[in-house]
């Protein structure tokens, strides 16, 4: 039966991404990676090569049998944007077309940032890693704060940047740019990064701990993003949490700038540091009852995300990863503790090998992964 372009389409771009993953590298590994049989693969390779996407490396050393001739990705070929943001700042990234960063850009927003300052901050960082770029931008990837309308381009709403409901930021980027653009919840994004850039490859099944500005967490599962029905699974920062002076939200005391706070002694409203990460480890205490109470805080956290989802790995992005190694291996430790105790399935919290481009890093992987050839 002869298939739609649009199914072409997406077995090209999935030859593509299994080439850009290095996974396989051999029209024999591709045949066995898609299902396909030799011929049919062949004949993408054949189109691919023949669109300048695809090249011939050369021939690869064989054990048993004929050597196979090595497939790579033409770098040269066009290169994608990604850019994710938050309250304090945006950052972008770029990457050639074999997936090769090529430029990050970071800019701080100033503080209390409304929704215009953002935009304009978004369209000029990417002008900005745009310049001297000679090779085509085939897309661009977006990582927003808060809740996403993925299906329709609009961030639907993030509490610390002001008037930001319902912004069409697929439209306002698609439209300067000319280019095809997605969005995706920022902490979504940075699943994806730890999957082409981190210590996810090897895994189908794990979670990014994101405690910024705010407190979510996005969940890869079957090596698929959990996204949910309303494109709300992982806000766990909205979870109310119960205190003596009342109910909170739970991004309320443990986002990343709410345990400075904590461990710094201050009042809930108190300015922030300039550098959170230093400031984080200038306060840093392991010996004191307040970090001690922010380690359970987090074990409990962790607990229910593991009996909900049960990930192998739990990466902890952002500013808390300055509090170092110990500050995670208290939190496993005490996680396994917790009733109910489940034996042999103790959760492993890391902090990310990743560093501030994660965000960005993702936000590129994201155009990568939904970027389609023209058949």
């Amino acid at each position: 039966m002869r298939r739609k372009p649009s199914d072409h389409r997406a077995l090209l771009a999935t030859t593509i991404l299994h080439l850009r993953s290095r996974r396989a590298t051999s029209r024999t590994a591709l045949a066995k990676a898609l299902g396909a049989s030799a011929s049919t693969l062949g004949l993408y390779v054949d189109q691919l090569i023949a669109m300048n996407l695809v090249e011939e490396l050369g021939l690869g050393r064989a054990n048993v049998g004929r050597p196979q001739r090595l497939l790579g990705l033409r770098p040269s070929a066009g290169w994608f944007a990604g850019i994710e943001f938050n309250a304090q700042r945006v950052q972008a990234a770029c990457v050639d077309f074999s997936g090769k960063v090529q430029a990050t850009e970071k800019r701080d927003l100033p503080e209390n940032p409304d929704m215009p300052t953002v935009l304009r901050a978004l369209v000029e960082v990417l002008e900005k890693i745009s310049v001297n770029r000679t090779e085509p931008l085939l897309g661009i990837g977006i990582g927003a704060p808060g809740i996403v309308d993925r299906k329709h381009g609009i961030a639907r709403y993030f509490s610390f940047v002001r008037q930001w409901k319902d912004v069409p930021i697929v439209d306002v980027l698609r439209q300067r740019f000319r280019v095809p653009a997605t969005l995706e919840n920022n902490l979504r994004v940075i699943a994806l990064a730890e999957r082409w850039f981190g210590d996810g490859a090897d895994l189908d099944d794990y979670v990014v701990l994101g405690p910024r500005s705010g407190f979510g967490m996005s969940i890869m599962h079957n090596g698929e993003l959990m996204r949910g029905a309303h494109e709300m699974a992982g806000e766990v920062g909205l979870w109310t949490w119960p205190q003596p002076e009342g109910t909170q939200a739970m991004h309320d005391l443990l986002s990343a700038t709410a345990i400075y706070r904590r461990l710094a002694g201050l009042p809930a409203d108190a300015p922030l540091p300039a550098d959170l990460r230093s400031a984080l480890e200038q306060v840093a205490n392991p010996e004191s009852e307040e970090w001690k109470k922010i380690v359970l805080d987090l074990a409990r956290v962790i607990r229910s995300v593991q009996l909900l989802v049960d990930p192998k790995k739990i990466f902890l992005h952002g500013p808390l990863t300055s509090l170092g190694p110990r500050f995670c291996e208290e939190i496993s430790a005490l996680v396994s503790t917790l009733p109910p105790v489940l034996p042999n399935m103790n959760i492993q919290l890391v902090p990310s090998a990743l560093g501030d481009d994660a965000g960005a890093l993702g936000a590129v992987s994201l155009a990568m992964e939904e970027w389609e050839p023209q058949v």
